[in-house]
């Protein structure tokens, strides 16, 4: 637990503030409990430590200005110690207090000028950030004082502002008055820039994206208690009105509602008791294409602690397997318990945290070592998010989103930052031993998306002896309505109906001999067609004593080449194959591929080449229908298989048809000689089986 003087969203020298603080959400196991400690409706006002944060995080994203047009002072980084919120509802309020004050920081600055209260020797420049602050609350809500039953210990910083403020708020109402007219606008909310007010249309026209805890409950309950309390299940988010809601067309666990019913659900039982959870659907979107890359027994690693609802929501859809899922960067144990007392209040149980940044996991690490997906969710510059508190609350974001989205912009120094931040760790994921990494923000640059996994793919560092990585379509859900994407990225636009997103699936070519099991080789081969014709395995016979020996085919005495041959699976027989001095060398590494097989027996010794030939004229008579096609088919390269001997049968009789000697060379190659030696097989000079000569002069 971070000290009174800690600040959960202070700034690191980047600029880039860190409001990762877990001891700032609570968990009450009582039903709707946490909903009903909400701080207080806006037109009554805030609690002091409400005022208090919004201060803090205005102080760190406000609009600064020109030395020479500097009017009101800020001060330093030195604020009044911050209170810690307990609650979502809280922080919130001190995120949309903040942000409202730096959308009307020029009119709150003029209003301060116009009515001469400013400057005060009371009030020091480190308290300015709370006077614009709680000006804004005041002048929202007419002037009129603040009712706040408030059971927490008062702020002395807030009660002198909010005396001073209300003794001058006859002589504030006047200057909102003239600049009003000044402006020639009937609020001050028409004051704002016309990009700032179609903004602000979006995000409260934006539809509530959700997903549904199974852990929890099952869709089909979440759907009749949706029912039960009067929502309307409807085809798509165009036909969103009033109490209905309908299913993401890409995640099936993931529903929209209207955005104006967000109180309504936020204050519903599902909602209490962790059965629906509010989250940006492009965490739901990343969730899902890393769970469509996991097998039964494949263990995932999430590379920021982020949110613990997108842990979560993983955890829910791999459920079913066994598969564990390594949160890296939990550090502080205080910051661990608190993310294990959230996760298994949500019903997880297949989680391990670990200390280390993702950065400084070595990938032969042997805790990872059944690790098959990372998913990346790094931090970016975010102008893609449609409601961007929700966003910084659910991702532990940075406050300093605020101050991008009211520019419209990134600056360039900062965009450089993350882009190279991001490329690190994209980089140092595809060290890993992983089958396939999901990388996934919530930008609008290209610097940070397509360029980001561009760069990585072609820095090759895929490890030794990999395979390498390459973009493939994300795949969501098998019970999703949405079709097959065929785009290497996958993108969306920010819309009125959704957020922006992009998403890329990083995935190891396939095809490498280490990679796959042998029941993979096989179940490959056989939808390729080379196993038609292979008869099943034969009881074996007894095992002989001793070891066979290999015995030299020669004919000319010549010491003949040994090729290794593959192991099929059928029994193993070593044959040994010589070719004659008129094949080429090259045709003496190739053999015919055996299509069909059988046990070796005892065979009957042939005393001439007339009983060679007719032994094998009685294999062919033997042979299945399939085996007859594959003859005719075209010649394959050869291939080093191993050759199965038949058995040889005495001489046919004389009438029967005459047998074509290349048709059934496999099947008497290495037939015992009457001198008990393996005969090699009469190759002409061709390559093709020699007719005995006393054959030809017939």
């Amino acid at each position: 637990m971070p000290d009174s003087k800690s600040d959960p969203v202070s700034l690191h020298e980047d600029g880039i503030n860190d409001t990762s603080e877990l001891s700032e959400v609570s968990i009450s196991d009582e039903k709707g409990s946490e909903r009903r400690k909400m701080a207080v409706a806006e037109k009554n006002g805030y609690h002091d430590s409400v005022y208090i944060s919004a201060a803090q995080i205005f102080q760190g994203i406000h609009t600064e200005k020109r030395r020479d047009r500097t009017l009101v002072r800020y001060g330093g980084d030195s604020v009044p110690p911050m209170v810690t919120l307990r609650d979502q509802h809280s922080q919130r309020a001190a995120y949309e207090l903040a942000f409202s004050a730096l959308k009307y920081q020029d009119l709150l600055e003029e209003i301060l000028l116009d009515s001469c209260v400013y400057p005060c020797p009371s009030i020091p420049d480190e308290l300015t950030s709370l006077l614009v602050v709680m000006l804004y609350d005041l002048q929202h809500r007419k002037f009129e004082p603040r009712q706040v039953f408030d059971e927490e210990e008062p702020v002395a910083e807030v009660q002198k502002i909010e005396h001073y403020l209300h003794s001058f708020r006859t002589k504030f109402a006047a200057a909102v008055a003239r600049c009003r007219i000044k402006n020639d606008a009937l609020s001050i909310e028409q004051i704002l820039p016309e990009t700032i007010q179609k903004q602000q249309q979006r995000v409260s026209a934006l539809p509530l994206c959700v997903w549904v805890n199974t852990l929890r409950i099952s869709l089909q309950d979440a759907f009749r208690d949706l029912k039960e309390e009067g929502f309307t299940r409807v085809e798509s988010v165009a036909d969103l009105d009033h109490c209905t809601y309908c299913v993401d067309q890409h995640c099936h666990d993931v529903l929209f509602f209207p955005s104006s019913l967000k109180e309504k659900l936020l204050n519903s039982d599902l909602f209490a008791d962790c059965k629906l959870l509010l989250q940006d659907k492009s965490r739901s979107l990343a969730v899902h294409s890393a769970q469509a890359q996991l097998g039964t027994e494949d263990d995932i690693v999430v590379a920021h602690v982020g949110s613990h609802l997108t842990i979560a929501h993983l955890s829910a859809l791999t459920a079913q397997s066994t598969s564990r899922i390594f949160v890296c960067g939990v550090k502080p144990s205080a910051k661990a318990d608190e993310l294990s007392t959230l996760l298994s209040h949500m019903g997880c149980e297949n989680i391990q945290l670990l200390h280390e940044d993702f950065i400084e996991l070595e990938p032969r690490d042997p805790r990872l070592e059944k690790a098959k997906v990372i998913l990346l969710l790094p931090q970016c510059s975010g102008l893609g998010v449609g409601n961007p508190i929700d966003f910084i609350i659910n991702e532990r974001g940075d406050a300093g989103l605020l101050r991008d989205i009211f520019r419209g912009s990134v600056s360039e120094d900062r965009l450089h930052v993350l882009a190279e931040r991001q490329l690190n760790e994209l980089r140092h994921a595809l060290q890993f031993k992983a089958k396939a990494v999901v990388y996934c923000t919530c930008s609008v640059y290209s610097e940070e998306n397509e360029l980001v996994v561009k760069k990585a793919l072609e820095s090759g560092v895929e490890g030794d002896k990999m395979q390498p990585y390459r973009l493939i379509p994300p795949v969501f859900s098998s019970c999703s309505n949405s079709e097959a994407s065929t785009e290497s990225f996958f993108k969306l636009e920010p819309s009125d109906v959704s957020s922006g997103c992009f998403l890329a699936v990083l995935a190891r070519e396939k095809g490498s001999s280490e990679s796959l099991s042998v029941q993979d080789i096989l179940a490959r081969a056989a939808a390729k067609g080379l196993l038609d014709g292979v008869v099943e395995k034969p009881k074996r016979a007894k095992k002989q004593k001793g070891t066979q020996r290999r015995q030299n085919l020669s004919t000319s005495g010549a010491q003949p080449k040994v090729t290794q041959l593959h192991r099929q699976t059928i029994p193993k027989v070593k044959a040994e194959v010589s070719a004659s001095k008129a094949v080429s060398k090259a045709e003496e590494k190739k053999v015919i591929q055996a299509e069909s097989s059988a046990q070796v027996k005892s065979p009957i010794k042939p005393t001439s080449d007339t009983a060679r030939l007719s032994a094998a004229a009685k294999v062919r008579e033997r042979q299945t229908p399939a085996r007859k096609a594959g003859a005719e088919r075209k010649r394959l390269a050869w291939k080093p298989v191993e050759i199965r001997l038949p058995p040889l049968l005495p001489p046919l009789p004389a009438n029967k048809p005459r047998v074509q000697a290349h048709q059934c060379l496999h099947c008497w190659a290495g037939a015992q000689g009457p001198s008990g030696r393996t005969r090699a097989p009469l190759l002409s000079k061709v390559g093709k089986p020699a007719v005995p000569s006393h054959r030809a002069r017939q």
